[in-house]
């Protein structure tokens, strides 16, 4: 009995830990999109916070605990964020970005209806993926207009949370697990273009 208040308690304060740090991740982003270095792209955001905040409902549902707290949180924060872009972030909106929107949306109402859960988190993994698109098109031509940190932090959170999480099944890890791979991989994204930019300015002057 002892040890599992104990495994409880490590628990929960690992998901307290994951949700502060989710919080202090975007501190640096949202500095930097109310002076104008970051514009975020609210197709992106927005959707990221639609399906955070369901995958954070059902994550409670299946046990998930304290591990699904930093999931919600960072589902609220998306939001504010593509609030925030309607006034102050990216405003090339370009074919490919209303696409990649569209079919997130409409993955997104076939992961509602499904009763299938293997089936519904492959679409939420799709999803996330169609909603980054927006995000890498502009990242590419405007690389520093992200702020990496909050990128390196948010994955740093979610590691947490996984290890925070109370049961471990397919409707709960499988999803986070999946926004580790694209956050990584957006990073080191950034990371080469942002290099590549350097070095061919260099090379002009």
């Amino acid at each position: 009995m002892y040890i599992w208040l104990l495994m409880g308690n490590y628990k929960i304060t690992i998901g307290l830990l994951a949700s502060l740090v989710a919080v202090l991740a975007y501190i640096p982003y949202f500095r930097d999109i109310f002076r104008g270095r970051t514009k975020p792209h609210i197709f992106s955001w927005f959707v990221w916070g639609l399906l955070g905040g369901i995958t954070f409902a059902a994550q409670l549902v299946k046990g998930a605990g304290a591990g699904s707290w930093a999931n919600g949180t960072t589902a609220l924060i998306c939001f504010i964020i593509a609030a925030l872009a309607i006034f102050r972030g990216e405003k090339n909106i370009t074919l490919t970005d209303k696409l990649s929107f569209s079919g997130a949306i409409l993955a997104l109402a076939l992961w509602l209806i499904t009763d299938n859960p293997v089936s519904a988190v492959i679409l939420s993994v799709l999803i996330d993926s169609l909603a980054y698109i927006p995000t890498f098109r502009k990242a590419y031509y405007k690389p520093f207009e992200e702020t990496l940190p909050a990128f390196v932090i948010t994955t740093v959170g979610i590691l947490l949370s996984l290890a925070a999480l109370e049961a471990y099944n397919v409707t709960t890890w499988l999803y986070p697990t999946a926004l580790v791979v694209s956050n990584s991989t957006f990073i080191i994204f950034l990371i080469i273009r942002r290099k590549i930019i350097r070095q061919n300015t260099a090379i002009k002057f």
